[in-house]
């Protein structure tokens, strides 16, 4: 088995942490310097990380995340938040691309135009189905690059994403995509890993297929 498929396989959702672990923001950093090599449509990156570690702001996020025990022993709870307007800063993060000689002016000036079109064109909904979708993308890899680093993890969507906005100070343009806590999982009574559908219940080839 490869490195690669044991770390697949190996992550799971942690329900329950251990309450004593903590984590550094240097071991936070070394991970997120993986996590920002994450796909994004454009180079966008639209994924921005709020992570809570502070005692008392984790008590509020909390009881915004109906009093989810995973979230009360978790070393740190982070908000995985999606730009609603990412696609503004297209002119400056492909600068860099432009003053190496790899785009000239003309391919630099089209992709900015191109790229800001497309999204105002697709609207509100666009936007944020965007946002949405790159932010999970990454946060994805953030849970991929904590497992390899010794770290648990848990997506969740059972929060109140207004109070948590209200709580971590959350401009509207952001979209709180999810909530991931990570600590170290406590194994004491973890279950059987849950049913996962054969290959052949969720993958067609050339043409939808209904099971």
């Amino acid at each position: 088995m490869s490195e690669f498929t044991a770390l697949v396989k190996n992550r799971r959702s942690a329900n329950k942490f251990i309450p004593t672990e903590s984590i550094t923001t240097a071991e936070l950093e070394e991970i997120m310097s993986l996590v920002k090599f994450a796909p994004s449509a454009f180079n966008l990156q639209h994924a921005h990380y709020v992570i809570v570690t502070e005692p008392e702001t984790k008590e509020r996020v909390y009881e915004a995340a109906q009093r989810q025990y995973k979230v009360k022993t978790a070393s740190a709870v982070i908000l995985v938040l999606g730009d609603l307007e990412a696609y503004k800063n297209v002119g400056p993060i492909h600068e860099g691309l432009l003053h190496l000689g790899v785009m000239d002016q003309r391919e630099y000036d089209q992709t900015v135009s191109s790229v800001h079109s497309f999204y105002e064109a697709g609207g509100d909904q666009f936007k944020r189905d965007e946002a949405i979708r790159n932010a999970s993308l990454s946060a994805m890899l953030f849970m991929l690059a904590a497992k390899d680093k010794g770290w648990d993890t848990c997506p969740m969507i059972g929060f109140d994403p207004e109070a948590v906005r209200d709580i971590l100070r959350i401009p509207d343009r952001y979209v709180p995509t999810m909530m991931i806590t990570i600590g170290k999982e406590d194994t004491a009574s973890q279950r059987v890993r849950g049913y996962r559908k054969p290959v052949g219940e969720f993958v067609s080839y050339n043409t939808f297929q209904a099971e």
